[in-house]
């Protein structure tokens, strides 16, 4: 079973797995074609990566327009954020954040149009993404981390450690 909590995007999802925790530690599931597709996610998956970052590491806000994510965080903590940079839609240019951790579980399913990027908030901070699309240079494409149109609150803790292209 999967818990849904609510975002304010109708499109995006925030979930929590079922999680089965004894002594050895937990168990859960991190995806099954039938509960995500009860939940009216039905994007087939194609490509799966994991990152893994140090504390104050930010990588986004990265999106390409056909490209939905499911992610989580599997050990440490991240502050995630989504940017809804659809053409025409109402939410244009709105963000969100959720402090993902591999200890709340919390899942974010991320649609497409939307920009994605986080900060790790722990010492290190591994990172799972799967990918509705194969990763292709050439269709991506990058929002400022920093873009003041927006205007992320990042729960910085000293500069953000960005990637040339990041920055």
């Amino acid at each position: 079973m999967l818990t849904v909590k609510p975002t304010k995007f109708p499109d995006a999802k925030l979930l929590l797995p079922d999680v089965f925790v004894d002594r050895r530690g937990y168990f859960k599931e991190t995806f099954s074609t039938r509960k995500y597709a009860d939940l009216g996610i039905l994007d087939e998956w194609r490509q799966d990566a994991v990152s893994r970052s140090t504390k104050n590491v930010l990588r986004g806000l990265h999106y390409d327009v056909r490209m939905a994510k499911l992610v989580q965080v599997l050990e440490g903590s991240a502050y995630d954020v989504i940017v809804d940079v659809r053409e025409g839609s109402p939410t244009r240019g709105q963000w969100q954040g959720f402090e993902l951790t591999g200890d709340n579980h919390l899942q974010l399913y991320v649609p497409k149009g939307f920009a994605h990027g986080f900060l790790a908030l722990s010492d290190v901070a591994i990172f799972h993404y799967k990918m509705s699309v194969l990763y292709d240079a050439a269709h991506e494409r990058l929002l400022k981390w920093n873009d003041p149109f927006v205007g992320v609150a990042w729960p910085l803790d000293g500069p953000p450690v960005l990637s040339d292209k990041d920055a």
